[in-house]
């Protein structure tokens, strides 16, 4: 049986003195910070029995913050998985005691968006909105930041030049990725579609650029068509998806730059098109992998969720500690792209 590692043992490969581990294991005098942690290290390495009383108490010496997200759609599976992990990422931060205060907007107007922001931020030091860009929420972002409040954008920015930072993808290589992906599968040219959330999505716009330029400049032989406004919902991308496998025989491919997935998977299964387009949709959850299975879309590009809201937080709480102005203005994260054959 396997000697039971200890205090000794802990000191020895933790490079400190037994009295060291002992401040603290039982906090009796200050520690620096990087000290406790090389110990709690070194007891998680070597299975110490009270490494998780040691995490305890380097938690108790943190600061506490709460934090303020503002998603969208409540009901959306992919706004419920980011909140699950906004969650995770607080409450697993190292550097900070968090508390996540999710709220979901009611509609896409910007003034209740706005609305909700400025309720948000009375009870967050720090919040982070998923949002239009638009003048409204740009005067309660500047507003905030005048009282010295960190305001973030999430996957769409918006308010550039005045909120601390963006955190999502670089959506116009997004654009130019799904572009990429109809030309090279199509079997022959014809007809594309776009479809956006709204016009007033910086992320959206973003993609469209990036969908367009790659077309002009690399399969000038496709017809991309007018952009379609789905305002990010199901029975409105279902309706028009319909509509377009009726009216163009020679619809090549498609591409939906946000939500509305759903609304576009199911139209496809109902129609049964004999020449099936080339679809790239965004987000992988039970709905885009059982599509991608069956041949119904071609690639889903995805947001990596986990890592975005660990840099997230991050971020949050670097701004909060070291001031207004201090985040990088645009925080990338690669996006992660599936195929039939890798889900």
């Amino acid at each position: 049986m396997a000697k039971r590692p200890t205090i000794t043992d802990l000191a020895r490969i933790s490079g400190v003195s037994v009295a060291t581990v002992d401040r603290v294991l039982n906090n009796r005098l200050p520690v620096r910070e990087e000290t406790a942690r090389r110990v709690y290290e070194a007891a998680t390495g070597i299975g110490y029995h009270a490494a998780g009383l040691i995490k305890q108490r380097m938690r108790q010496e943190l600061p506490e913050y709460r934090l303020g997200f503002l998603l969208l759609r409540g009901n959306d599976v992919f706004y419920g998985d980011f909140a699950r992990e906004l969650e995770v990422a607080v409450s697993q931060s190292q550097r900070f005691r968090g508390v996540a205060t999710i709220d979901f907007a009611s509609s896409l107007a910007a003034d209740e968006i706005a609305a909700q922001m400025r309720r948000l931020a009375a009870k967050s030091r720090a919040i982070a909105v998923v949002g239009p860009d638009h003048p409204t929420l740009t005067a309660a972002v500047e507003a905030l930041k005048a009282r010295g409040q960190p305001v973030f954008s999430l996957l769409s920015d918006f308010a550039a030049g005045i909120r601390e930072g963006y955190v999502g993808l670089d959506n116009r290589k997004v654009g130019r990725t799904a572009a990429w992906m109809i030309a090279k599968a199509a079997p022959k040219p014809g007809k594309v579609a776009l479809f956006v959330g709204s016009h007033r999505f910086h992320g959206h716009e973003l993609r469209e650029i990036g969908f367009r330029s790659f077309f002009r400049e690399h399969a000038p032989e496709f017809t991309v068509m007018e952009t379609l406004v789905n305002l990010e919902a199901n029975q409105v991308t279902h309706d028009a998806m319909i509509d377009l496998l009726a009216r163009y025989p020679d619809l090549a491919g498609c591409y939906v730059a946000g939500g509305g997935m759903e609304g576009a998977v199911s139209a496809l299964r109902a129609a049964k098109p004999a020449n099936m387009p080339v679809v790239v949709c965004n987000e992988i959850n039970a709905e885009s992998r059982a599509a991608l299975a069956d041949n119904i879309l071609t690639m889903v590009i995805s947001t990596p969720l986990a890592a975005l809201c660990r840099e997230l937080v991050g971020l949050m709480a670097h701004a909060i500690e070291a001031g207004a102005a201090n985040a990088p203005g645009q925080t990338f994260l690669p996006f992660d792209i599936y195929v039939p054959e890798n889900i």
